[in-house]
């Protein structure tokens, strides 16, 4: 095996099989890759590291030898490998000795077969500078940003804060992130500052032309017959050969048609200095080389770029984005190649997405006009004028130009021509793209200097004979060869087939990227394997380039003196600190790396610090190296700010003294020099990764996940890596393309391998691993992975893995420490602290009700059924009750005359038939209706005790009824009073299967009554006896009743008359539900008190009309009315959209629509509600929300007067640590809370410390406690948890008014008084509700609002419906409902991790995906998370898609 497997092996066998738990799929998740996904790509857009493609199927990942049909040459590549080095070429051998020395290395499947192993993912980026060094004002690059926000925060920390009063408050800073600390072992540079290398000068030669162009000219001219380029089909056969004389008469003819005979509205379309786009297939060398030359005989600039295959190619919008920044407007292609292009309507090109209008010129012969006799180019000498634009695309994925000038151009050829020592007339084969980089270089422009002839090899060969450039080299008998590694592994998996051919030929095998960390595993195993075929070991030049710099370093074979090639084992743990240790010891991770030769004739060359100010590097240290000579780039075409830090950067000593008054270029590589001379190059700007202070190359983990058997499982060899930064830190982002044949437990294994991998031999973790289908991924021009456009994928949630493995519990270790909970301040000392600090004890009441003079005719009266009766008797015929159907119209009313007899019908029942005594319980299980109110009153005139339950609905009975039977036996009911429908429902067969329905208390259908005279009503004898009972489920899951005296019913009914000045002249219209809480009070008790008419709308109605509430309430002109969030919802989502029904609708007379709610105001539907409906008449102040609880059903309610609702924005982070911090809209980690309504008469409110029990101030964040006439008196049962809740209704303060007796809400929330006056004139005090504590979760000793987290996980991506979240076993589990494609889910995986990071500070335990309408919700419109976790635990989800994050 060759010695990085070696590693990467005994790293893997280090690690016991951990078992990490499987992410759990649903099976139709498994298949939804289409067919078109597994077939291997034959376009030009195919995998640029494909690797021969028939086969690879065969080759597994066991060692060779094994194999009785492994080929021959195989095992000679095997067993004699030259030196052992590999993939990221780890190696270990004792003595740190070059490894050479070891012959008995070999090479494995992985290595040698993998001609996939060439990833190119460094090849979608090209190389070079960093985008992100971007300057800031102060000229500190911005990449340092964040190191300059760190020390300020460590400044601030060491400065002496104002002691806050210490006795009386505990205040916990900032939530700060952990700062990474270094290492104080950790190793450092102990060199000497290095100093300027200086390439050999420039040689002088007699006849040097004055420019490229002179030089064509000369060969055009003088020797017209000379061959200058022969194209290949795929086939390999040569299908044109273009001479000097054809290439000079043909730019000629270019040039003059460009300048004279394009015109637009008779102007000539071009001027000099003009830029053109060059679009020609990697096919048709021929053709780009005469649009090069025209142009820049036409004095054109070209900026040559890819083919646009389709609309949506990768980075094409970038490259669109390019050419408009350059201006371009023309471009130039082949007539084949125009044909090819996607076209509109009309006939003409497509304008693709984001890219300028262009006209597109094809340049085929017959389109070009002869020269006038008289017309002439101008051949001048080499300026500094512009010559030709190289694009580039960053590691951020923006595209930017760089500038060459006529100058440089020709620097560039005379030292390649003296680096290669290129002559006359020399045959050189070319592999690469000649559009740009080493292609370019050597085989378009220097060989035109030196009049070479280039045999060009298009990439669709290679792929289907990967052998055909070293074919052409044996039959043009090449000098020169300019390859990249993988043109060498192809090689070598498909040259068995040949025994005849010979690399004698050769004296340069040039290969471009020798600057990766895999290049020289390739350079040793095809040396291995061709040296018997006449390839001599010097021919291999290794050599580096950046686009910024052009060539940086070539190795020269030593005819032309150049030193030994050198090679370098280095610590992989100390070149993530930047430092250079050959590694001495056995140890597992190391990097081998081999020279890219000596620096390039007449350059100057240093190694800077990569950050900040350029300081020039010790000898022992990594850095970026620069390069000043006449031959680089120029600049970043119309970007001057980033063109000056890279082109322009002046390199500094220790002392800050500049090294040369000349500019230097950063070339975006990372290395150093070493012996000899020789150049080093251990990575790129471009893939560095700086995680917690350290830094780690992209190329080299992919090389270490390439090693763990990838053949089995990665297609083709892709993968990428990348990092995002998610809490101000670099995270690792692995992407592979999995193979269509792999199983889902294979790839698990492989994934948790390579993970365990990374970490033995990087010592970093990987924060998120994902495979996508094979052939899904972005791709480069040449087929490379595109790495910007992967990420940004990734990004957006739109890669669409098959398989995700997070590990954020590894990776991410700056979290805030976790608040240890300060000794408690006694409640006195708070009181004091207060008081000596200024601010007033937090508590705030209603209107006084015994000082409110009224003509309250109901106040005559101790109970509820005496009023009904008065009314009965002085108002017959009033109607109180109107009840809605889905079309709006009435389905039933009821009078006050009429409720009175049906009431008595029903008393009359229940002691007749039902034999009730008085004081018994009776269930009325009844749709929302009129009926439901006459059986109340009913039961209040036999003196029994009404408890109103949902019905069970039928279609869901499974889950519905058993929360019936629950409420009917918790409360003790003798009776149940129904319809004849629910009443056979109830005994049906079907409920039988939910509960035990033998068990049903005597169970009473009141449709049809007898009309008996009910001897006498009852008459309680004391206003505190048991009025009726209130039961309903929490959201987090438990049943509680409440007892309501006849006392507490009358002033609950008396408050809300106050507060919206209810009269029997008004008409209010309810969309509630009537079952518990203040929906109930609204809907059965306050008309009967008040004398109003109440419009009823059953929130069901809406699910078969959503406009009916709102129509109701148009019609019948109401001032105000009462919703539900899930109504508010309902109407928002549903009537968006049906302008038809609106036209109809006007809502100004509604003064105000109050949200019954016992939860924080939900902000943002309130808003959208007024927004969408503010058109229609509805005042933006109208909308508002009420807040009860089970201790009292109403404590706030906007009601009609009094100052509008406020809204006050928090700090989100101080919430956490219960602290109120009061900020500015939009700043970070704010949240908005409103005002829950003004308090009720009759109402006080205190904050108490949810501990202690003492008062706390204004703006100070404690349970709220209330204190009222309406309270309730006590649970009548707390399912689940009695003896919890004992002193919920009986609680006194532990200091200060010890004396009243106040009932805990269970909610957190503070009083903040405002600068509005209330109607009595006094300042308002706002109470704002943040949420139940029964619901919030403690994590990291901090205390979490579910709603909170959710809001985030909703934001972070469009396909998110809605949210839910709770804990189990410490761990954050979050349930997303995902509205759209089954491939996305697991895109959100990553996503909601992110943002619950970035926002709360809390790693994700697990992320379940689940359908739309998943989540339960109750009739309140609330989710029922407790629900939903036994669900979760009881596996009755069925998820599609559940991540266990490691």
């Amino acid at each position: 095996q060759d010695v990085h497997t070696e590693a990467v092996q005994a790293a893997l066998a280090k690690y016991k099989e951990r078992k990490m738990p499987m992410p759990s799929k649903r099976r139709s998740v498994l298949v939804h890759s289409s067919v078109e996904t597994y077939t291997p790509p034959d376009t030009s857009s195919a995998s640029e590291d494909e690797g021969s493609l028939r086969r690879q199927g065969r080759i597994t990942s066991t060692p060779f030898q094994s194999h009785s049909n492994v080929e021959p040459w195989l095992n000679r590549v095997i067993q004699g490998s030259s030196t052992s080095s590999s993939a990221s070429s780890t190696s270990s051998h004792p003595g740190g000795k070059p490894a050479a020395a070891s012959n008995t290395a070999t090479v494995t499947a992985a290595a040698t077969v993998l001609a996939d192993l060439m990833v190119a993912s460094v090849r979608g980026v090209p190389r070079g500078y960093n985008s992100s060094i971007l300057e800031t004002a102060d000229g500190v690059p911005v990449n340092s940003r964040v190191s300059s926000k760190i020390q300020q925060l460590l400044n601030t920390l060491k400065r002496p804060k104002r002691p806050p009063l210490k006795e009386f408050f505990v205040d916990d800073f900032e939530e700060l992130l952990e700062v990474q600390q270094p290492d104080p072992n950790q190793p450092k540079p102990e060199g000497n500052q290095m100093n300027v290398l200086k390439g050999e000068p420039l040689g002088m030669v007699t006849n040097w032309p004055p420019s490229l162009l002179a030089a064509l000219q000369r060969w055009g001219t003088t020797q017209p017959k000379a061959p200058c380029l022969t194209a290949l089909d795929t086939t390999g056969k040569a299908i044109y050969t273009l001479t000097y004389g054809k290439l000079w008469s043909r730019s000629l003819k270019l040039a003059y048609t460009l300048l004279n005979k394009l015109t637009t509205k008779n102007e000539p379309l071009l001027k000099p200095g003009d830029r053109v786009a060059l679009v020609f297939p990697n096919s048709d060398p021929v053709m780009f080389m005469v649009a090069f030359y025209g142009c820049l005989l036409a004095e054109l600039i070209p900026v040559p770029i890819e083919v646009p295959l389709t609309r949506k190619d990768a980075g094409s919008q970038q490259i669109g984005f390019l050419l408009g920044s350059c201006g371009v407007t023309l471009a130039l292609t082949t007539d084949a190649c125009q044909k090819g292009l996607p076209k509109a309507q009309t006939g003409e090109v497509v304008t693709f997405k984001g890219w300028p209008r262009l006209m597109w010129f094809v340049i085929d012969g017959k389109h070009l006009a002869k020269p006038a006799k008289d017309w002439h180019p101008q051949v001048r000498d080499a300026s500094a004028e512009i010559a030709y634009i190289e694009y580039k695309t960053s590691k951020e994925g923006s595209t930017v130009g760089i500038t060459v000038s006529h100058a440089s151009m020709l620097a560039h050829c005379h030292a390649l021509t003296q680096a290669c020592g290129y002559s006359e007339a020399e045959t050189l084969t070319n592999v690469l793209d000649f559009k740009r980089d080493a292609g370019l270089w050597h085989g378009v422009l220097t060989s035109v200097m030196n009049r070479m002839h280039v045999i060009s090899i298009p990439y669709a060969l290679m792929k289907v004979n990967p052998l055909s450039w070293i074919q052409k080299v044996c039959s043009y008998k090449a000098r020169v060869a300019v390859v990249k590694s993988r043109d060498m592994h192809w090689s070598l998996l498909a040259q068995r087939d040949q025994r005849d051919v010979s690399l004698s030929s050769l004296r340069m095998l040039l290969v471009a990227d020798g600057a990766n960390p895999w290049s020289i595993s390739s350079c040793d195993a095809f040396l291995n394997v061709f040296q018997s075929r006449g390839l001599r070991p010097e021919v291999i030049c290794p050599c580096a380039s950046s686009s910024e710099a052009l060539t940086v370093a070539i190795r020269r074979p030593p005819e032309l003196g150049g030193p030994p090639p050198g090679k370098a084992v280095l610590s992989m743990n100390c070149l993530s600190f930047g430092v250079i240790r050959v590694d001495t010891e056995e140890k597992l991770s190391v990097l081998t790396v081999q020279d890219v030769g000596q620096i390039m004739p007449g350059a100057n060359v240093c190694v800077v610090k990569v950050d900040g100010t350029p300081y020039l590097c010790k000898a022992d240290e990594v850095g970026e190296i620069c390069v000043n000579s006449g031959a680089t780039g120029m600049a970043y075409f119309g970007l001057l700010g980033i063109t000056k830090n890279v082109f322009e950067a002046i390199p500094v000593t220790a002392a800050g003294v500049p090294v040369s008054d000349q500019p230097f270029t950063r070339t975006g590589l990372l290395g150093f020099v070493g012996p000899d001379y020789l150049v080093f190059v251990v990575g790129k700007l471009d893939g560095l990764m700086t995680v917690s202070g350290r830094r780690h190359n992209a190329d080299d983990v992919v090389a270490t996940a390439l090693a763990v058997e990838p053949m089995k499982f990665v297609y083709r060899g892709r993968i990428a890596v990348f990092s995002v930064t998610v809490l101000h830190d670099d995270r690792i982002v692995l992407v592979a393309e999995q193979r269509p044949d792999a199983s889902e437990e294979d790839s698990f294994q492989w994934m948790s391998r390579v993970l365990q991998a990374v970490d033995s031999i990087h010592q970093v973790g990987v924060y998120c691993l994902a495979l996508v289908p094979a052939n899904t991924l972005p791709k480069a021009p040449l087929g490379g992975i595109h790495i910007s456009e992967t990420k940004q994928r990734f990004l957006e949630g739109a890669l669409h893995p098959c398989n995700v493995l997070m590990c954020p519990h590894t990776c991410v270790t700056n979290l805030p420490k976790p608040r240890q909970k300060q000794p408690d301040v006694g409640p006195a000392s708070m009181i004091v602290g207060n008081l000596v600090a200024g601010k007033r004890i937090a508590q705030a009441s209603g209107r006084d009700v015994t000082q409110l003079e009224d003509n309250d005719q109901a106040r005559k009266f101790l109970y509820l059924a005496d009023v009904l009766q008065w009314r009965a008797q002085t108002t017959p015929d009033h109607p109180l009750f109107l009840l809605l159907n889905s079309k709006g119209t009435v389905a039933s009313s009821a009078s006050c005359i009429q409720l009175h007899k049906r009431a008595e019908r029903v008393a009359v029942a229940l002691l007749e038939k039902g034999r009730l005594n008085v004081g018994d319980h009776v269930a009325l299980v009844y749709p929302p209706g009129v009926d439901l109110i006459a059986t109340f009153y009913g039961c209040l005139y036999a003196g029994c005790i009404p408890i109103t339950v949902r019905p069970p609905h039928p279609q869901n009975l499974a889950t519905t009824l058993p929360t019936v039977k629950m409420i009917v036996e918790v409360s003790k009911s003798a009776c149940i009073l129904t319809t004849q429908a629910i009443m056979k429902l109830l005994k049906s067969k079907e409920a039988a299967a939910a509960v035990d329905i033998k068990t049903w208390p005597t169970i009473l259908d009141t449709d049809d009554m007898p009309k008996k005279k009910l001897a006498g009503i009852f008459r309680p004898t004391s206003p505190d006896m048991l009025a009726y009972l209130d039961f309903s489920v929490s959201t987090t899951g438990i049943l509680a009743g409440v007892k309501m005296s006849h006392a507490a019913t009358s002033a609950l009914c008396r408050s809300i008359k106050l507060q919206c000045e209810l009269y029997p002249s008004r008409q209010i219209a309810i969309c509630l539900d009537p079952y518990c809480g203040l929906g109930f009070a609204l809907w059965c008790l306050c008309s009967v008190y008040s004398g109003h008419q109440s419009i009823l709308v059953p929130p069901l109605e809406l699910e078969s009309n959503v406009s009916v509430w709102l129509s109701a309430v148009s019609q019948y002109k109401v001032r105000v009315t009462f919703c539900s969030y899930s109504v508010m919802e309902m109407c928002t989502k549903g009537l968006g959209t049906q302008t038809d029904i609106l036209r109809v609708i006007n809502l100004s007379c509604v003064r105000t629509c109050m949200v019954v709610a016992e939860e924080r105001p939900r902000i943002t539907l309130t808003q959208s509600f007024s927004k969408l409906f503010k058109d229609l008449g509805l005042s933006a102040r109208a909308v508002s929300t009420t807040f009860g609880c089970r201790v009292n059903v109403a404590i706030c309610l906007q009601g009609t007067a009094g100052p509008d609702p406020t809204t006050v924005y928090v700090d989100m982070r101080a919430l956490r640590h219960d602290r109120v911090r009061l900020v500015e809209r939009g700043s970070p980690h704010s949240l908005p809370l409103m005002e829950s309504g003004k308090i009720l008469p009759g109402v006080k409110v205190i904050i108490a410390h949810t501990e202690t029990k003492g008062p706390l101030g204004d703006s100070h964040l404690g349970e709220i406690w209330v204190s009222s006439p309406h309270n309730a008196t006590g649970y009548y049962t707390v399912y689940g948890e009695e003896a919890l809740h004992a002193d919920h209704f009986t609680a006194r303060l532990s200091f200060g008014d010890t004396q009243t007796i106040w009932a805990r809400t269970g909610y957190l929330g503070f009083l903040r008084r405002t600068e509005l006056t209330d109607a009595s004139g006094e300042r308002h005090d706002a109470l704002y509700v943040v949420g139940s504590l029964d619901e919030t979760l403690e994590l990291r000793g901090m205390r979490y609002h579910p709603i909170d987290i959710e809001t985030s996980v909703i934001r972070a991506h469009k396909s998110i419906a809605e949210c839910a979240v709770f804990t189990w076993t410490n761990l954050l589990v979050v349930v997303v409902e995902l509205e759209g494609s089954e491939q996305e889910a697991l895109d959100l995986v990553a996503l909601v991790t992110n943002v619950v990071l970035e926002e709360h500070y809390l790693i994700v335990g697990v992320v379940v995906i689940v359908d739309p309408g998943v989540i339960p919700i109750n009739s309140r419109g609330e989710k029922q998370r407790m629900h939903l976790r036994d669900g979760f635990l009881a596996d009755q989800l069925d998820p599609i898609y559940v991540a266990y994050n490691m």
